[in-house]
């Protein structure tokens, strides 16, 4: 029986979430699906350079883990690189160290896992949404913490 996959803590929260190659037409075209822990992962080791040990300690995981969710995305990107498939950067197991959001309009609770859900509620796409932690407009808040 396999372990219950961990909850992975992802600091980055993507503006976009679909790259295709150019001349592509949408419709037609296979995505490779990059969650977004694969995605933090990512950013850690490439971008910030940081060691295996520091990246697994960021994202509350041990080294194999993290060292196992970086080789994913490492093959999905390839792939998609040399196969001419698109990229979507979607789910995954993972939690953000921003305030828990609610709509007034639907009455939805929601963490934030894209930007656009610091304008919008995911759920009904109202612009009424408050921040449960300041009772304020997380757009005007929250938004200060977003990388």
């Amino acid at each position: 029986m396999a372990r219950p996959t961990k909850v992975r803590s992802v600091e980055f929260i993507p503006n976009e979430t679909k790259f295709i190659p150019e001349g592509s037409k949408n419709c037609n075209i296979h995505f490779n699906n990059i969650k977004i822990e694969e995605l933090e992962a990512i950013r850690l080791k490439d971008l910030e350079n940081l060691s295996q040990e520091e990246c697994a300690e960021k994202m509350g995981v041990s080294r194999q883990t993290f060292q196992n969710i970086l080789n994913s995305a490492r093959v999905k990107i390839t792939e998609a690189l040399i196969m001419g498939y698109g990229i979507q950067l979607k789910g995954g197991d993972f939690k953000t160290p921003h305030c828990q959001f609610i709509c007034n309009s639907c009455g939805q609770t929601f963490i934030p896992t894209l930007k656009k859900d610091l304008d919008f509620c995911p759920n009904c796409n109202s612009e009424d949404i408050f921040c449960t932690k300041k009772k304020v407009k997380c757009r005007k808040v929250c938004k200060l913490d977003i990388k």
